[in-house]
C-alpha cells in the first residue's frame, strides 16, 4: 500500500468523469480525491453488503453457491456410465 500520493493518467467513461468532477466540485476538492473517495466508498459498501445465505463471495470477487452435499468425483462418474452400459 502506498502511503504518498501517487500520480498516474486514467481514461474514464464520460458519465462516471461527470459524476466525480460533481462530487469534486461540490465538496471543494480535487478529482483524485474525488475519484479515491468514491473508491473507497464503493470498497466499503461491498465488503459490508449482506450475502444471501447460499451465497458466497468467491477469491475473485464474484458471488457463487456455497458448496453443499457430497462432490461428486470423475471415478463416481465413471462408475456410474459403466453401470448404465451394462
Amino acid at each position: 500500500m502506498h502511503t504518498v500520493a501517487m500520480r498516474t493518467s486514467v481514461t474514464l467513461d464520460q458519465d462516471v468523469y461527470e459524476l466525480a468532477m460533481l462530487c469534486a466540485r461540490g465538496r471543494g476538492i480535487t478529482l483524485g480525491k474525488a475519484i479515491g473517495e468514491l473508491v473507497r466508498k464503493g470498497q466499503q459498501a461491498r465488503s459490508s453488503e449482506s450475502i444471501s445465505p447460499g451465497l458466497m463471495r468467491a477469491p475473485n470477487g464474484m458471488l457463487v453457491f456455497k458448496p453443499q452435499g457430497r462432490v461428486i468425483t470423475d471415478e463416481m462418474v465413471k462408475a456410474a456410465l459403466e453401470e448404465e452400459d451394462d
